[in-house]
């Protein structure tokens, strides 16, 4: 039995040319600190602050402009930089290479933002940042599925969900380190981000695909943004959990905002209100990943745990709707920070688990990361509609609602080892998909072949 057990599984040979464990876990939690550092800050803080200074009392509206263009140009570029990865054959990997380059161009468009003048110029930066940021994006998730086996992604993943959800505490801290809406701040986060992807790159090793180039064409370019849902259904379902659950985390990009009006902080103070509760958040999010990892691995299930995030994640948005003083905003502060620790811990390793096909991991991961990023903009940009309409509560019910509804979606995957069963509840899209025109490839090789992983 040992014996048997030692055949089926994995083992990371130096021939292989993966990335031992002890260096892989912290070269991609660098690179995921980069691009969290990157993204998230001028997302939590700095984007409002430097849009206060431009647009004054529009500022509330230029941030969803920018962050709204943002969102499109990422749900464009984020499965191209996908495919792109797939797709290379250099002599440094396939990974690596977008790594270091995209983390490089983002902290030259993060520099550029300060330069800026007008709402239109923020606009054009931060599509920027959005654009080429999906490069490393990209490539995180991918080396996931490359490198890691299977056994091993719950733990792994729970240390990369820390490091996405730490990233913003370690930019917050780096910008509360200089005046609040000088150039500093962002110079700082820029430099950052950029050092901490280059270690990651230096740390890595990627060997070069094997696997032969197929054509580039327009029918393979059009795939890179479908994966097929007759095919691969649950595929479509870990994509909707993520974007409805991720949407009701994204209510972090409003509470600088939210902080200052409902509770009249004023700029100089609220640099350090929000990095108080996103130390309180982010303990949570260390220590519920950790744990939420190693427990998916051990129990051999992952659903359990993405219904307990998107309920309990539902329940503190709740809490912050009703909130009229500061210690109810740090028990949900809390609650948010158990939630997402757990989602994250989890759904990268599910969202592998359920690939179409490992030839294509850059490109589908890009995909579904999408659903990652896109809350982060998508939500400020519907925000200002919503409060209109019924001001913060009616934000923050609106996104419970939709952490609710990703946890009803949950029931809608297969569990650990059951990914090849049929379900009852395929019918119904097969039959609306498979209407004349309805079918497109998924990709450009259907087969499965067997990588090195890492275990």
């Amino acid at each position: 039995m040992a014996t048997e057990q030692l055949i089926r599984t994995p083992v990371a040979r130096p021939s292989d040319g993966v990335t031992p464990l002890r260096r892989f876990v912290p070269a991609i939690m660098l690179s995921q600190f980069g691009f969290h550092v990157a993204l998230s800050t001028p997302l939590q803080l700095l984007l409002a602050l430097h849009l206060k200074g431009i647009a004054g009392g529009e500022a509330t509206t230029a941030f969803g402009i920018v962050t709204g263009f943002g969102a499109f140009v990422s749900l464009v570029f984020t499965p191209l930089a996908g495919r792109l990865s797939d797709r290379t054959r250099g002599r440094f990997g396939r990974r690596r290479p977008w790594i270091f380059t995209g983390s490089l161009l983002a902290a030259l468009a993060l520099i550029g933002v300060t330069l800026t003048t007008h709402v239109w110029q923020v606009v054009l930066l931060w599509c920027g940042v959005q654009a080429v940021a999906s490069l490393q994006d990209a490539a995180n998730s991918a080396l996931v599925a490359d490198q890691v086996a299977d056994h091993r992604r719950g733990g792994v993943s729970g240390f990369v969900g820390m490091a996405a959800a730490t990233g913003p505490l370690v930019g917050l801290s780096l910008a509360n380190a200089f005046p609040g809406g000088s150039a500093a701040q962002w110079w700082a986060i820029a430099l950052f981000a950029v050092g901490a992807s280059t270690v990651a790159a230096l740390l890595l090793r990627d060997p070069r695909s094997s696997t032969p180039k197929p054509p580039l064409r327009l029918r393979t370019v059009a795939s890179t943004f479908w994966f097929n849902p007759r095919t691969h259904p649950a595929f479509g379902w870990a994509w909707l959990v993520r974007f409805l659950i991720m949407c009701a985390f994204a209510s972090s990009t409003y509470s600088t905002f939210f902080l200052m009006e409902r509770f009249g902080i004023s700029e100089e103070e609220i640099g350090g209100v929000v990095l108080k509760l996103a130390l309180l958040t982010i303990g949570c999010v260390a220590v519920a990943s950790v744990i939420a990892g190693y427990l998916s691995d051990a129990l051999r299930r992952q659903k359990p745990f993405v219904v307990f995030a998107g309920v309990v994640a539902a329940a503190a948005l709740l809490l912050f709707a009703a909130a009229q003083d500061m210690a109810l905003i740090y028990v949900a502060s809390a609650a948010v920070g158990v939630a997402m620790g757990t989602f994250v811990a989890i759904d990268l390793a599910l969202c592998v688990r359920l690939l179409p096909s490992k030839d294509d991991a850059g490109k589908d991961l890009a995909v579904i990361n999408i659903a990652n990023t896109l809350p982060a903009s998508f939500v400020p940009f519907v925000a200002p509609a919503l409060l209109a309409l019924g001001g913060y509560e009616a934000l923050f019910v609106t996104l419970a609602t939709l952490g609710v509804l990703g946890a009803v979606a949950t029931s809608k995957l297969p569990e650990t080892g059951r990914e090849h069963e049929p379900s009852r509840w395929i019918a119904p899209i097969t039959r609306v998909l498979s209407a004349p025109g309805a079918d497109m490839p998924h990709s450009d090789s259907a087969s499965l072949p067997t990588h090195p992983q890492n275990s």
